[in-house]
């Protein structure tokens, strides 16, 4: 049984992250960015050191620099770490993420739910990056943990609001972005090498029919479909980015955001597979909450 008090005093050592233009665009490349017109100003911003500006960092770069190790690894920790998914994701944008910078991430474990001894527990996690060079705070990373193993041990069941999308209207965007059947083994070179995005075996032993898209993989699409819906493709206007996953995505699928305008730096969102036969299978990203800067 894992012991929350524990955890949340877990060291966790701040990590320093070296990263070039070459990263940024990679990462770019790893999340379909250019599919469908590869040779237009929009793709050529975020992939392209010759773009007029100069090259661009999505803002979703953010979730995969300074994460350093996966600790919950560790047995000292009390965590069955097999079973353990990632639920949700939440992003906020302080300032403009260079295009190559040096950054420190300072992590820290902020609550633990207790769901009940057969239905596990809620972990939040968070991580502030600095520019090393300035000491300005970029982004402020956070995750839920979905301890599916861990309990029972006591402690209150409270969790992240819902922000569930409009259901008396039709959204007010829907950008479509098709994957491509190797793009797990671009993205997985950002960072995340978990052979359940590679290997077929692997794939089969955790009860997928083949490797699944990288989570964070699908909620960087979803950031380039906000962008492009909300903030006319300027990085610095998106503020925040939230979103709860609901099913996995296999390379490959079509998958279709849809964004509702909540007010007038705020929208809802969600990202569905339309092709898949069973409408409960169809909704990938859900909750999704987006807060960005007007126009004008």
């Amino acid at each position: 049984m894992i012991d929350p008090d524990k955890l949340l005093r877990w060291p966790l050592p701040p990590v320093t992250q070296t990263y070039a233009e070459r990263d940024t665009a990679l990462y770019a490349l790893g999340i379909g960015v250019a599919a469908g017109n590869p040779a237009s100003p929009r793709t050529l911003r975020y992939v392209f050191e010759g773009a007029e500006g100069g090259l661009a960092a999505l803002p979703t770069l953010a979730t995969v620099l300074a994460a350093g190790p996966f600790w919950m690894q560790d047995p000292a920790t009390g965590i069955d770490w097999r079973r353990v998914l990632h639920a949700e994701q939440r992003l906020q944008l302080h300032r403009a993420l260079p295009a190559a910078a040096t950054v420190v991430g300072e992590h820290t474990v902020d609550a633990i739910h207790d769901k009940g001894a057969e239905k596990g527990a809620l972990m939040h996690v968070s991580r502030r990056l600095y520019d090393d060079a300035t000491g300005d705070l970029l982004a402020t990373v956070g995750s839920t943990a979905f301890l599916r193993g861990d309990g029972g041990f006591g402690g209150t069941a409270g969790g992240t609001p819902p922000h569930p999308v409009p259901a008396d209207r039709p959204p007010d965007h829907a950008v479509e972005h098709p994957t491509r059947p190797e793009q797990a083994l671009i993205y997985r070179l950002s960072g995340d090498l978990n052979p359940l995005h590679a290997d077929p075996a692997v794939a089969r032993s955790a009860g997928f029919e083949r490797p699944i898209l990288h989570g964070l993989c699908s909620y960087g699409i979803a950031g380039v479909a906000v962008l492009a819906a909300l903030c006319d493709d300027d990085t610095r206007r998106l503020k925040r980015l939230d979103v709860r996953f609901a099913s996995p995505v296999f390379p490959g699928e079509t998958l279709l955001a849809e964004i509702w305008l909540t007010g007038r730096d705020s929208a809802a969102f969600r990202m569905r597979v339309p092709a898949r036969a069973d409408p409960k299978r169809q909704v990938v990203l859900d909750h999704g909450l987006a807060q960005f800067e007007p126009a004008g």
